[in-house]
């Protein structure tokens, strides 16, 4: 027996036309939308629906950076602890202190075995010194001894001596005589007489003796005792001098470990908070901590004068040469805003490297009021004005292109959309200074690369030299070779009493392109967001093949326009 066919339900039946009709709605979406993502609008068009008018106001051109809020007077706690030490506590930092609050301690055992070692040095010294001291005061009464004991017995036996002698002269003397008349009387012989004289020559030489004996005394051997007892004094006064100076050290040593001991633990001098020091800018982790080794002069903490706040900023290189000291910002701290003014530009570039994307920047102190609230390490965001314009012409950035005929933008007037060159000034991120080419109340096309299809072309022609491009920009009838000739019609575009002011103009690279074209933000191009004109040219821009024409590709692809 067949089975009955199933039956179908009322989607199922619609299916198919609903189907054709979803592809049919598509259909007609790419037709109708198509034109606005991938063509562009020619001056018989509608016109583009995103305009601006020009209007005068005022701009200022700034330079924008993120800094960091830190003090200009910054009290530093630093580590005094000869060699080094351990930090054993650390203050939080953050924490408010007064003078005398513990801030850190640190490792006190090897200092305090160095305070033992050195009492004993010092003792020892002491004693050395004592001895030293008795042995001068020995020489001393050495000297003294001689002079008012030793020396006068000397002298006193001498000259007894010399007494004694000058007695028996006068004896012998007498002997002598009273032989010589008894010889005269016959009652001595001769020999008895030559006895006798012999005996008084004798005497005479003894009492001789005993003279020069004292004058040695007195001459010589007085001064040669006093010189040895004054040099045993001499070098016992320099060996005392030496104990005295080593006790000295010993003690200086004492009092230094002593120091070093009161050091381990570091007080506050002043009132405020504490914070850590930053070593470097991409360091995440506190500088000390518990069980960290810590060297002598490192500064370990930091208690910052609240009242003198300022703002570090790092200025790019390329237009650091553009600041002046002076010059006005505005300081942007969350929900506040500060007036300052540049007070410093470092003249050496900060240390590049991975943690700040190898870019080249130079310190720059925003100098702030006095502003209650204000803490050390607070995100900061900093404009510079670098120029200010008032009541200038200003025009959207956006609308502005830079082709081989400089800057241009697109005008709607009468007629339709009409490109028109024009002549800049300052600028920042939104607004350009107009100086030439526009008029107030004048409409100008934003994002022309989205709509006109000049513009495209415009942007990816290659660049012509300077030479060639003012060649054929001369009018047909003026000869090659004058350059007196005026200008009418860009006099006549001068507003009055305004000098013509022409920026440089960069040459167009692939990086620019994408910048201009890139509808989805991925700093590439695909397929789709090429003009429709230009979507020939994708195949051999994208030389990887990857579906995607990035900056590299576009700059080979200008390179080889250039060169054909």
């Amino acid at each position: 027996m067949d089975k009955p066919a199933a039956q179908k339900t009322p989607l199922q039946s619609w299916g198919k036309p609903l189907a054709v009709v979803g592809v049919m709605v598509v259909i007609i979406a790419i037709f109708v939308v198509a034109p606005y993502l991938f063509g562009s609008l020619t001056p018989a068009d509608a016109g583009p629906k995103l305009l601006h008018t020009i209007r005068r106001g005022d701009l200022a051109v700034t330079v924008t950076e993120n800094g960091t809020v830190e003090s200009s007077n910054n009290k530093e706690i630093k580590c005094f602890v000869k060699g080094g030490s351990t930090v054993l506590w650390v203050i939080e930092t953050g924490t408010m202190v007064k003078p005398g609050d513990e801030l850190v301690k640190l490792d006190t055992s090897t200092i305090e075995e160095n305070i033992t070692r050195q009492t004993i040095a010092v003792e020892r010294a002491k004693a050395n010194m004592i001895i030293a001291q008795a042995d001068v005061d020995v020489a001393e009464t050495n000297i003294e001894e001689y002079e008012n004991g030793t020396y006068l017995e000397e002298r006193a036996a001498v000259e007894k001596d010399i007494f004694d002698a000058e007695e028996q002269v006068k004896k012998k003397l007498l002997a002598y005589e009273s032989a010589v008349r008894m010889v005269s009387k016959g009652m001595f012989r001769s020999l008895q007489l030559d006895g006798e004289k012999f005996a008084l020559d004798s005497a005479r030489k003894d009492l001789e003796l005993k003279k020069q004996q004292l004058k040695t005394l007195e001459n010589f051997k007085k001064k040669k005792s006093l010189q040895e007892l004054k040099s045993t004094l001499a070098a016992a006064e320099a060996r005392l001098a030496a104990e005295k100076s080593t006790v000295k050290l010993e003690q200086d040593r004492l009092a230094r470990e002593q120091e070093q001991l009161e050091n381990c633990v570091i007080k506050s001098e002043a009132e405020g908070m504490v914070i850590f020091p930053s070593a470097a800018e991409w360091k995440e982790t506190p500088d000390i901590e518990e069980g960290a080794v810590v060297r002598e002069q490192q500064t370990l903490l930091m208690i910052p004068d609240v009242s003198k706040m300022q703002v570090k900023v790092g200025i790019h290189e390329s237009k650091v040469d553009r600041l002046r000291v002076g010059m006005p910002a505005k300081v942007q701290l969350q929900d506040l805003t500060l007036e300052g003014e540049v007070s410093e530009i470092a003249e050496v570039t900060r240390p590049a490297g991975w943690w700040t994307g190898n870019m080249v920047k130079y310190d720059t102190i925003i100098k702030l009021q006095n502003t209650p609230g204000l803490k050390p390490g607070m995100s900061a965001v900093v404009d510079i004005v670098l120029e200010e314009y008032q009541d200038e012409l200003l025009i959207p950035v956006a609308a502005i292109l830079e082709s081989d005929d400089g800057y241009v933008c697109w005008v709607r007037t009468a007629d339709g959309i009409s490109k028109r060159a024009i002549e800049l000034s300052g600028s920042n991120d939104e607004f350009t200074v107009v100086t030439a080419g526009l008029a107030e109340a004048d409409e100008v096309v934003i994002n022309p690369l989205a709509y006109i299809d000049e513009a495209q072309k415009a942007a990816l022609r290659p660049a012509t030299p300077a030479a060639n491009r003012d060649q054929e920009a001369k009018p047909a009838g003026l000869a090659a070779t004058d350059k007196t000739a005026p200008d009418t019609n860009k006099d006549a575009e001068k507003p009055p009493g305004k000098q013509k002011k022409t920026p440089a103009k960069p040459q167009l690279d692939g990086a620019k392109l994408i910048k201009l074209a890139d509808k989805d933000g991925d700093g590439v191009l695909t397929e789709d967001e090429f003009s429709e004109q230009d979507r020939d040219r994708f195949t051999r821009a994208d030389a990887n093949g990857d579906g995607k024409v990035d900056a590299d590709e576009l700059d080979a692809q200008i390179k080889a326009a250039g060169g054909g």
